[in-house]
């Protein structure tokens, strides 16, 4: 039930959705290695929005510059987890790639 000022509505909206405190997560790695010139940072977040999407930021680009990123927005949290979870795999697979290891930044 609602109330607001001197009236009551029962909305089926308080019913149909059970609004749960999110759940935000947020990885840091680096990939150093002077000889090479490497200097790569990159940064994903896993957050709620005000509107209860879950939306999954990424942010790469050399140490100390502006880099890029991009946000993406999923209606459902399993979506997102399995996007951020094809991401750290993305990462683990780095020294395939570039050379050299993405280490976890804390």
């Amino acid at each position: 039930m609602i109330q607001i000022s001197s009236w009551t509505e029962c909305s089926a909206f308080c019913h149909r959705f059970h609004m749960e405190t999110p759940k935000n997560q947020s990885w840091h790695w680096q990939a150093i290695d002077p000889s090479r010139n490497v200097a790569r940072d990159y940064h994903l977040w896993i957050e709620t929005d005000l509107f209860g999407w879950t939306t999954v930021e990424r942010r790469w680009g050399r140490i100390g510059t502006k880099g890029q990123g991009v946000t993406t927005s999923f209606p459902d949290r399993r979506q997102a987890d399995t996007i951020a979870q094809q991401i750290r795999i993305r990462r683990e697979s780095a020294f395939k790639r570039i050379g050299v290891r993405y280490q976890a930044v804390e």
